[in-house]
């Protein structure tokens, strides 16, 4: 008997489908409560009170995009009506020129929009879009400059700037406009160049010198320190360059995906559950908030990153990880029960500590990565 397995773990297939359900469970209830809001869309729920925004915040597309991913997953025509009505609510942002976040913006919405109607219109959107995040691109430094000048940075990037370049890629293959791959591609190489440290890490923010295009700056706006390695930094850079690598197959950026997985699932502060805590140099870890939306981002870069290595050790490593992640972020500990956590899927995100901003709260693009992880990994079992 010492020799029979006591592991009665859940079945993965089980665990995906589960985390699926209550999403869409979940997404329904939420979407109907601000159905009538018009230019409403949700982003947190914080004692005991919906967060919303418009379509100028940053997080406008993560919401229509997890309806989007629900949709994809059973063709419900109630999901499709409401994804069709919040994507339709971020729109306006497509002409606007101060911002970097246009690909989380308008990708997450439009773009899953297009890929599973062909809509027209949204292509339209997309191409607008790429237009005005160009706008924002500087030949002499470049790289896509994240925020504003101001007292602080000339030319300020963050690492977050990577997720943008998606819908540049993709538009420049749907339109057959080069330039917006050229750009993509020269803001990576440039990132690459400057953002990582000796170790794989990643600085938050890179400020440029726009005479001499060099770094005058490396420092932090959300991680604990300007050396510390703030956790959801790490994740948008893993899933940055693994989506670049299958865009461009270029090997470079691969292998930097392999360099940050590694720097990231070995890291001593990594917990078993596989959730981060928000800065992995946090001081009072473990009573640190962990940061559910860095574990789901890093869990679905994980599962196409195991496609593209010709590795089968790392391959299993990778999906292994991103299972356990799957498994801690469908438990009870992170997965809201249904009509609770105002309609949000998971619990235990952290926005902006150093600013107590959103600090242990449900986030929409935690939603946003974990129902697209649920989705790739239902599809490697399949």
């Amino acid at each position: 008997l010492l020799f029979i397995s006591c592991d009665k773990k859940e079945p993965l297939s089980k665990v995906v489908q589960r985390g699926l359900d209550i999403s869409a469970r979940q997404s329904i209830y939420l979407a109907g409560e601000l159905e009538n809001q018009m230019e409403i869309l949700p982003r947190t729920y914080a004692n005991n009170e919906l967060k919303t925004a418009g379509y100028k915040s940053w997080i406008s597309g993560f919401f229509p995009g997890v309806l989007w991913y629900l949709y994809e997953n059973d063709s419900l025509t109630e999901i499709r009506k409401y994804a069709e009505l919040y994507t339709a609510r971020v729109e306006k942002a497509k002409t606007m020129t101060n911002t970097h976040d246009l690909g989380f913006m308008l990708y997450c919405s439009f773009g899953n929009g297009y890929r599973l109607t062909s809509n027209p219109h949204y292509l339209e959107v997309l191409k607008t879009g790429a237009e005005s995040l160009s706008t924002r691109f500087n030949e002499k430094v470049g790289v896509i400059k994240s925020w504003n000048s101001n007292g602080k940075w000339q030319y300020p990037v963050i690492i977050d700037n990577m997720m943008n370049l998606e819908m540049l890629s993709f538009v420049a293959k749907e339109t057959n406009q080069e330039h917006f791959m050229d750009i993509a591609n020269t803001h990576a190489r440039t990132t690459l160049l400057h953002h990582f440290r000796p170790d794989n890490s990643c600085y938050h923010v890179i400020s440029y010198d726009t005479i001499t295009g060099k770094p005058h700056a490396k420092q932090t706006h959300q991680g604990y320190s300007d050396s510390s390695v703030w956790a959801r930094g790490q994740a948008w850079a893993l899933y940055g360059y693994t989506m670049m690598y299958r865009e461009t197959q270029n090997e470079k950026y691969l292998q930097q995906a392999i360099n940050i997985a590694k720097f990231i699932l070995h890291h001593p502060n990594l917990p078993e559950d596989k959730i981060p805590y928000w800065d992995f140099d946090a001081p009072n870890i473990p009573d640190e908030p962990r940061d559910a939306s860095a574990g789901a981002i890093i869990a679905s870069a994980l599962l196409e990153l195991g496609q593209y290595v010709n590795d089968d050790k790392l391959s299993k490593e990778y999906q292994s990880v991103a299972a356990q992640q799957l498994r801690t972020l469908s438990s009870d500990e992170y997965l809201a029960a249904p009509q609770t956590n105002g309609g949000f899927i998971l619990k235990h995100s952290v926005g902006n500590k150093p600013r107590n901003s959103e600090v242990d709260v449900p986030l929409t693009y935690a939603d946003y990565y974990y129902v697209e992880a649920l989705l790739r990994y239902k599809k490697l079992l399949q």
